[in-house]
């Protein structure tokens, strides 16, 4: 699909097991809102059939979706063919001769949008030419849903748990709209067995009404805690590809922040970064900040936020400003290409000595303040397919050959900064016909810093709320940074 716009919808959403059960009756639906609860099989698919006259738009924060309708039309009918359709899915598709790579699969002129776990299928069937990240971002949080209801999605817990599958389609789906998927406010009206309660209030009611229908369905009211606290990780990921002579090749971070929040009532937070356009706006790039720091500002390539936060107030204010879900959530993702502080410099040296040895040499250089501690250091060292021996020096940790994965692994429990440590190794060769060099793959390694290699730093974490009376000063903050190695390597 090389273009993909909103249009006509009729989807079929289906849960396809592997191996086809005696027939089963359709289920009768519990109250109409335009989507149909079908199962031809005792547990083998449920068809919420969902055929729209309407386009229907979706708001993108992160991994989450905020979706909306315009001018809601009347119910067209389902789907009649749907039989027809599961068997071409599971001819084409499940029971394929060749291994089907694509996520996407088109037979008759139908688009099989299809996702798998374990032995369950779920996929979405279309005629029409819709937007496919879109409705993988469904099934994806579909399985979200199921997972935090019932574990792991198996053929035994879809089984058990086939009314509970219901119910949560039969509330994700309205009118043939995807509406709220947030498993926090699906379980304050929809109980684990799937059973609703009897005894809920008329105030319990029109609380879970406007968290649908509201705009803060990620957060319920009436949350209370002794202490008020809240938790920020950065956890980021250095990528790198650097020669042999030490040019960086390719470099980049990519990054999430991780919140925990044990927030009394609905909170206003605001967070701020030393993001550049913010530092330079404010005009607070100045020679102290820059020493206490390490980094004056850095430049945010691209970055994604969670629903909750307010995209109007950063576009024009660049502040973070947001309502928090209780509990952990993803707040943001960033990537940043500039002005990358690489932990670590691997200087590799390599010499041939004849056709049956090889010579090599590795020093590790860490590159951070001598207060910090790497943890978790990992080195490998790749070897050609024809060694026969190897033998192996090393200053600091543990080094040894591992024959089936053809390389030298060495592994060091922590190292300071502004530190180095060599390896030495004589790798034995056997006589080989083949006149192909060997390739020399790039030394990889693995590692955790406790700091962001991007420099970022939280400047402020601001919390507000007027109605319980408890300041920001009331709240105990923790804020944590985590660097890990993504694909970091060096060519030899």
């Amino acid at each position: 699909m090389s273009v993909l716009y909103l249009a006509r919808v009729s989807l079929l959403l289906e849960l396809v097991t592997v191996h086809p059960i005696p027939p089963w009756p359709c289920v009768p639906r519990s109250r109409g809102r335009g989507c149909c609860l079908v199962s031809s099989y005792l547990f083998g698919f449920i068809v919420p059939c969902v055929c729209v006259s309407n386009p229907f738009s979706c708001c993108c924060h992160s991994s989450f979706l905020r979706w909306r309708h315009f001018c809601p039309s009347h119910l067209i009918g389902c789907c009649s063919n749907r039989r027809n359709a599961v068997d071409a899915f599971r001819v084409n598709v499940i029971h394929a001769r060749q291994q089907v790579r694509s996520p996407v699969t088109n037979i008759a002129r139908t688009s099989f949008f299809h996702v798998k776990r374990s032995n369950i299928w779920l996929a979405a069937v279309t005629k029409q030419n819709v937007n496919a990240a879109m409705v993988f971002e469904f099934l994806y949080k579909m399985c979200d849903v199921m997972t935090a209801y019932f574990g792991k999605i198996s053929e035994e817990n879809i089984k058990n748990n086939f009314v509970l599958i219901y119910e949560l389609l039969d509330e994700i789906l309205d009118f043939g709209y995807p509406q709220n998927s947030e498993t926090g406010a699906l379980k304050t009206f929809i109980t684990q067995q799937g059973i609703k309660s009897q005894l809920q209030t008329k105030e319990e009611q029109s609380q879970i009404t406007s968290q649908v229908t509201g705009q803060i369905g990620w957060r319920r009211e009436g949350i209370k805690y002794r202490r008020n606290e809240l938790f920020l990780d950065v956890l980021e990921s250095v990528n790198l590809l650097m020669s042999p002579q030490g040019q960086v090749l390719s470099a980049h971070v990519s990054g999430r922040v991780v919140m925990k929040s044990y927030l009394s009532g609905m909170p206003e937070c605001k967070f701020g970064m030393n993001d550049k356009i913010v530092i330079e706006k404010q005009g607070k790039g100045t020679a102290d900040e820059t020493g206490k720091s390490g980094k004056q500002s850095i430049a945010i390539d691209d970055c994604t936020f969670h629903q909750c936060v307010r995209l109007s107030k950063f576009d024009s204010e660049r502040s973070i400003s947001f309502i928090p879900p209780d509990g952990e959530f993803e707040l943001m993702r960033y990537r940043t290409t500039k002005d990358i502080i690489l932990p670590f410099r691997v200087i590799p040296l390599v010499r041939e000595v004849g056709r049956t040895k090889l010579e090599v040499k590795v020093v590790i250089k860490s590159n951070f303040k001598p207060s910090l501690l790497a943890q978790k250091i990992e080195v490998r060292i790749p070897t050609p397919l024809n060694t026969s021996g190897v033998q192996v020096i090393c200053m600091k940790g543990k080094a040894k050959y591992k024959a089936s994965e053809n390389a030298i692994v060495w592994k060091i429990k922590r190292m300071a900064g502004m530190k180095e440590s060599q390896i030495s190794a004589e790798i034995e060769l056997l006589p080989t016909n083949d006149k192909k060099k060997w390739a020399r793959p790039p030394i990889s390694m693995n590692f955790e810093v406790p700091f962001a290699p991007s420099g970022l730093k939280v400047r402020y974490l601001k919390v507000f709320e007027p109605k319980l009376n408890y300041s920001d000063h009331d709240v105990i903050k923790w804020v944590r940074y985590i660097g890990r190695s993504g694909i970091y390597e060096t060519r030899c």
